[in-house]
């Protein structure tokens, strides 16, 4: 029997409660983003190893620059892959993209960790190389979306920061394991055997767990609130043009609160690392040290700000966060200076403040738009600022500080997006506890009409 829209849009589909379910769904949505981060870990760090085994022929500054090329090229393409994915989950559901992206992310890991070096194939192994290193960039770019769409709709309306929250610790395991993973490669193997064949182990566990991966999305049900939508008959034919007639106040409200998260997140668990080695003449060990225990806080304190934000809100808790950051920012760059005591308490109050923000803001993201352009809004507002702000952080940083000659810089840039992410912040209702259904979901929409 057809469900109501008033009844829908009042009290919104069933959501299984149990515990199981509950770890069953966050499983499902968060082994992507621990693939994907596996592999953006693994590939980072094994550069110089990448570069001799793809461009043997150039300098090694020259190779280096080239494997960065490759993976700058794969953060371009992701917007290009929201658009695809993002209205695609909208019109076929969370659970088919969800499947989709990790058989292409993992796909294109299991052939790069196959691939023959230049000795054997000459110029046609970087090419291939930049052929799958732009699929997975592709299939990276509805990776976000989907999870995010499908945790915040599966998760009970009590529990959704919780549930929700678990994307961004999937993304810090990933990033721990493929850091873990280089390290026991680094200490292990001679530096023949790591570029004879040491280098291919991480890209070819990516695989296995790829699979478990697809395995574990394949089995799930699709979200009650887009299972409503096609009992009611209106999943979108046109999610993006939807979206930009009428959601187009709330995409910039996301990219706001995302581009507050990514600034944040590269500047800290990334350029930090560069930053204590440059500039405050920190050993190599310190500094990875340091990296590692921030995203050990952030494994902790994600759920906890998460779960807090289901208790308090989203407001609160993102306002405190990105005013925490306003204020704090340039101070915490003073206090690395003064010593290796200062870095680390710095660092550690940059992780807290980053933690509560990862805590919340996708969820919030997630609950700003109507179910019918949910995917496609969070896709393309997480992609576009991801390769307009995320992957710029260490290059503008080095710019910026070697023309100006100020080691705080990083503060003020941090400050920015702190504001960016206020204004967005201030400019929302608070939503936690919300319906996702709403009135417009389940009925037809304007342009769709006769």
């Amino acid at each position: 029997m057809r469900t109501s829209n008033t009844e829908a849009a009042t009290t919104g589909p069933e959501v299984a409660t149990d515990t199981a379910a509950l770890r069953r769904n966050v499983a499902a949505g968060a082994i992507g983003v621990f693939v994907h981060w596996f592999d953006w870990a693994a590939y980072a760090y094994l550069a110089g190893t990448v570069a001799d085994v793809f461009f043997p022929d150039e300098d090694g500054t020259t190779g280096l620059l080239a494997v960065f090329g490759v993976f700058a090229v794969s953060f371009g393409i992701r917007p290009v892959g929201a658009m695809v994915f993002g209205p695609l989950g909208d019109r076929i559901g969370r659970k088919r993209t969800l499947s989709l992206v990790i058989f292409m992310m993992s796909g294109a890991t299991l052939a790069i960790g196959l691939l023959p070096g230049y000795g054997s194939i000459g110029i046609a192994a970087p090419l291939l190389l930049v052929v799958l290193r732009l699929i997975q960039g592709f299939a990276a770019g509805g990776e976000f979306g989907s999870a995010a769409s499908f945790l915040a709709e599966s998760a009970p309306r009590h529990r959704r920061g919780f549930g929700v929250s678990w994307l961004e610790v999937g993304s810090l395991l990933g990033f721990l394991a493929g850091s873990f993973v280089f390290l026991l490669l680094s200490t292990g193997l001679t530096d023949d055997q790591l570029v004879s064949w040491g280098w291919r182990i991480p890209f070819l566990v990516a695989a296995p767990l790829g699979v478990i991966g697809y395995v574990i999305r394949n089995k799930i049900e699709d979200t009650p609130e887009y299972r409503a939508l096609e009992a009611n008959d209106t999943v979108p034919r046109s999610p993006v043009r939807e979206l930009l007639r009428t959601n187009k106040r709330q995409v910039l409200q996301a990219a706001g609160l995302m581009a507050a998260m990514h600034v944040p997140f590269y500047m800290v668990l990334t350029y930090l690392v560069t930053y204590e080695t440059d500039h405050l003449d920190h050993s190599a060990d310190s500094a990875a040290l340091l990296s590692t225990v921030i995203s050990l806080l952030g494994l902790v304190l994600v759920p906890v700000f998460g779960m807090l934000s289901d208790r308090v809100g989203r407001k609160p808790v993102f306002v405190g966060a990105t005013a925490a950051l306003l204020v704090l920012s340039t101070p915490a760059f003073w206090l690395m200076r003064t010593g290796l005591a200062g870095t680390w308490i710095a660092g550690l109050l940059l992780g807290t403040i980053l933690a509560a923000i990862l805590g919340t803001y996708a969820v919030w993201s997630a609950e700003v738009f109507p179910t019918r352009t949910r995917q496609s809004g969070l896709s393309i507002a997480y992609n576009i600022t991801a390769a307009l702000f995320a992957g710029t952080v260490p290059y503008l940083m080095t710019v910026l500080i070697s023309a100006t000659g100020s080691t705080l810089l990083p503060g003020p840039y941090l400050m920015l997006f702190a504001v960016g992410g206020l204004v967005a912040a201030l400019s929302l209702k608070e939503t936690a506890g919300s319906v996702l259904l709403r009135p417009e979901d389940v009925s037809e929409a304007p342009a769709e009409r006769g």
